[in-house]
């Protein structure tokens, strides 16, 4: 049986809507922390000129190869093993148009934030564009009680995980030469940021 998230069935749609507006023009895209593939097939068959290159550490590549295999689209690629804090990471530099990221930016540790921030930049040739998915703080503020008792429990399971604040995610951005593009209020108390690899 493939492994299904009830998250991934319920934001895909939200998602999309947002990726229609800011990867028309791309051709090559990486995804970090493909997870269950659910993602990686619906927004692939969505973008079929677009290759949709998966990616995840190799313990969850079952759950993505039993979305992608004999059903999956053929522009959404078997995954690569990328853990964020391993370099080098298995992309050449400047090799992708787009880096797309849900729901791990709280999941990993801050180390593993800044990491992804590192090895995106990387990746994504000038003009790129990085786009993460999440939940997210403002000046060290939680934007509902929803998102205060999700960061309660998510540190309860792990100190290290927990809701980022904008402005420090902002900075990352900066170190890195992704300029802030768009902030996009999503459902379920989420944004997607999009940056801008600025052009050397």
């Amino acid at each position: 049986m493939k492994p299904f998230a009830e998250s991934c069935e319920q934001n895909k749609r939200p998602i999309l809507t947002v990726l229609r507006q800011m990867i028309r023009g791309c051709t090559h895209l990486l995804e970090i922390g493909s997870g269950t593939g659910q993602h990686a097939v619906y927004f692939a068959e969505a973008f079929p000129m677009l290759t949709w290159q998966t990616s995840d550490r190799q313990e969850n590549h079952p759950a993505i190869h039993a979305w992608l295999d004999g059903q999956g689209p053929a522009n959404a690629i078997a995954p690569l093993s990328l853990d964020v804090n391993q370099q080098p990471w298995p992309v050449a530099a400047d090799s992708v148009d787009a880096v797309f990221t849900a729901n791990t930016a709280h999941i990993m540790s801050w180390d593993g934030v800044v990491a992804m921030f590192a090895g995106a930049s990387e990746a994504l040739s000038d003009g790129g564009l990085f786009i993460l998915y999440g939940p997210v703080n403002y000046r060290g503020h939680y934007t509902t009680e929803g998102n205060a008792r999700f960061d309660q429990w998510l540190k309860a399971r792990d100190p290290q995980s927990g809701i980022r604040d904008y402005e420090a995610l902002q900075r990352l951005g900066q170190e890195n030469g992704l300029v802030l593009h768009r902030d996009f209020a999503m459902p379920a108390n989420n944004r997607i940021l999009v940056w801008v690899k600025k052009k050397r």
